[in-house]
């Protein structure tokens, strides 16, 4: 009996959530997945180095809620943007 309140409680917070129009659309998911999915195999491909850098904490919180936002860890999304700024 608890789980299933917990449950009802869980949905009507989602349901409230998108009432009070928290959520945005994604768009086309299929031009997303490519995208990220290039970008992946851009950074995964050949040798790699690790290297070690020192960023504000500011900035390094507001990268790993970006990269929250697009489902992935932070590090990906960093070597994404090099990935992009190097190839333009």
């Amino acid at each position: 009996m608890q789980k299933n309140r917990m449950d009802e409680a869980e949905e009507r917070e989602l349901i409230d959530s998108t009432e009070r129009g928290e959520w945005t659309t994604v768009g086309n998911i299929e031009e997303r997945r490519a995208f990220w999915q290039e970008a992946a195999e851009g950074v995964l491909s050949g040798k790699r180095e690790r290297i070690s850098i020192s960023i504000p904490e500011r900035d390094l919180a507001r990268l790993k809620a970006r990269a929250a936002e697009e489902g992935m860890p932070y590090q990906t999304l960093i070597n994404s943007i090099l990935h992009k700024y190097l190839d333009r």
